[in-house]
């Protein structure tokens, strides 16, 4: 009897194991499977953008996002045969990022997110899918301020945890005050306020605010640095780099890729760059 039971037991443990497995397999956080995977068995993803990027990245209402990196988004996800519908949008702010794709509250992230070597520590990257540089926005009225050098004892503003700002103070103005929101359009708020004099993030997103307020702000001086734009994913994930990978070149080779930054981002009048070449294998 209780041979019997021991039995019993044991393959009800069995059941539970073998049941923990089969949902550790279908049903995993994101680490668990190659985006590939996930992709084209749940015919879903989440991806990761910002909200508040004109040309890139734009809430412009509950259901609808409109930009560049989002059209970029879109392709990559119809390439593993998941339709816009099947697309669930999160709002990622700079400091998110890395967080958000390690610990699979996104599949993969596409919000004007540089490649550098601090980063590939903690996420791999695919791309780059576009290279921007480091530029000013100023009020139009402003006329002393012509380039980083011209930013010291100025209140600089830039988003929590970019680059940006500190790449402005170490290599241009060690006095510059800096002032960090959680935002970009906060960043842009507090300066058609005059709560700063300047804004600094990359010029392609600098070039989107100031199409909206032409009477009011412009983009100064020429850029200063070179911004590889990745789409972030899971570390370890080869298999979803390389496809990834695939996807943007299709994009560009298409035609598609032109297509979209001609729509988004021409018609603030910034030069756009020709297609970048894949580097991150």
């Amino acid at each position: 009897m209780r041979f019997t039971g021991i039995l019993r037991i044991g393959a009800a443990l069995a059941a539970v194991a073998l049941v923990a497995a089969c949902g550790t397999a279908g049903q995993g956080s994101n680490g668990s499977r190659s985006l590939v995977a996930r992709a084209e068995g749940d015919k879903k993803l989440t991806i990761g953008i910002r909200f508040d990027q004109p040309g890139l990245s734009l809430k412009v209402s509950e259901s609808k996002f409109e930009g560049f990196d989002v059209d970029v988004a879109k392709y990559i996800a119809a390439q593993f045969g998941v339709q816009p519908a099947g697309i669930t949008w999160k709002e990622v702010r700079a400091a998110d990022r890395e967080n958000f794709i390690k610990n699979g509250t996104v599949d993969f992230v596409v919000a004007t997110y540089s490649i550098n070597d601090t980063r590939k520590q903690a996420v791999s990257f695919a791309g780059p899918y576009f290279v921007a540089g480091q530029g000013i926005l100023v009020r139009s009225n402003t006329n002393d301020i012509t380039g980083p050098e011209s930013l010291n004892g100025r209140k600089l503003c830039s988003v929590k945890d970019s680059t940006s700002a500190q790449q402005v103070r170490q290599k241009f103005a060690k006095d510059a005050q800096l002032v960090e929101y959680f935002r970009y359009s906060e960043c842009i708020n507090a300066l058609l306020l005059n709560n700063v004099d300047a804004v600094t993030t990359d010029d392609v997103i600098l070039a989107g605010f100031a199409a909206q307020n032409p009477e009011l702000l412009k983009v100064i001086g020429k850029p200063f640095t070179q911004e590889r734009y990745g789409i972030g994913l899971n570390k370890d994930d080869a298999e979803g780099r390389t496809a990834v990978n695939t996807a943007i070149e299709k994009m560009i080779s298409s035609g598609e890729w032109k297509k979209s930054i001609d729509r988004n981002v021409g018609p603030s009048g910034y030069q756009v760059p020709t297609p970048p070449s894949i580097t991150e294998r």
